[in-house]
């Protein structure tokens, strides 16, 4: 069965099956300002969700075999361009993501972690296809018969692959918890952890993934936008804050900003409505 499930734009629940959008949820936000800036998209409806994604699957292939894997930077600033950033100046030796057709990756091409993170977020769950994981290389695949997704299952992987600076990209408060604890395990292996789609988050949650998490995007998530600003951590972006949680974190960050030659504060900026 070719299907994929992805929670996107207003974390919509959105299915597609064999190229065709078969499925689209109410969102749980209204207005999100970077699909606005993008898209034009002013309102956030199952119609004009439906309307983007159908977009992706034409200008990209997405959740298809088609899909074009490598790609160059979407945003100025976001985790998919920072990941790309400090991959190429040698601060990580691997990536562990996520894509459509392969599940759980490890990744070590700066162009592929664009690609393959840059213009797809919340993907739930995905189902296999061979050629998506052919560029990807089968044995960076955690899961080729499946295309499973499980981030600590990835981790390991990349561990027993021989990868000792892994940054992996997270949803869960509970993963961030295991991943610190399989660090402290295996001692000479660093792991930096990036958490987005925190949409919904709840504020307990939100406050596991501050005492785990390296960078944090701050979605439309009222919770971890609060506690960010509250506790002064390092912070870009206005209309989608990014925080560096950690030193190392705050360091990527600044690698980035660095790369695209400084950020502009916006005035008047536009957030996601409503903060949830």
């Amino acid at each position: 069965m070719d299907e994929h499930i992805i929670e996107a734009l207003g974390k919509a629940k959105i299915k597609v099956k064999n190229g065709k959008v078969v499925e689209v949820g109410e969102p749980k936000i209204d207005y999100c300002p970077i699909f606005d800036k993008y898209r034009g998209i002013k309102k956030l409806t199952p119609e004009t969700i439906k309307e983007n994604i159908e977009f992706r699957i034409e200008d990209f292939g997405m959740c298809t075999e088609d899909r074009t894997m490598r790609m160059h930077d979407f945003l100025s600033f976001g985790v998919s361009e920072t990941l790309t950033t400090i991959l190429k100046e040698g601060e990580i030796d691997a990536v562990v993501s996520v894509c459509e057709g392969c599940g759980t990756v490890i990744l070590t091409e700066p162009e592929l972690v664009q690609g393959t993170g840059g213009r797809v977020s919340g993907l739930v769950s995905t189902c296999p296809i061979e050629k998506l994981m052919e560029e990807v290389g089968q044995d960076n695949v955690l899961d080729p018969a499946n295309a499973s997704i499980d981030q600590i299952a990835g981790t390991m992987k990349a561990i027993e692959m021989g990868f000792k600076k892994i940054a992996v990209t997270i949803v869960s408060a509970d993963d961030a918890i295991r991943l610190r604890e399989i660090e402290a395990e295996n001692k000479d292996v660093n792991i930096f952890i990036f958490v987005a789609h925190v949409t919904e988050m709840s504020e307990e949650n939100a406050i596991t993934i501050f005492n785990h998490a390296d960078v944090v995007t701050g979605c439309a998530s009222k919770y971890i936008r609060n506690i960010g600003k509250e506790k002064e951590y390092f912070v870009a972006g206005d209309s989608i804050p990014i925080f560096g949680v950690t030193d190392t974190g705050k360091r990527f960050m600044e690698l980035r900003i660095e790369k695209i030659g400084g950020m502009k504060d916006k005035k008047d900026p536009k957030i996601p409505k409503p903060l949830i």
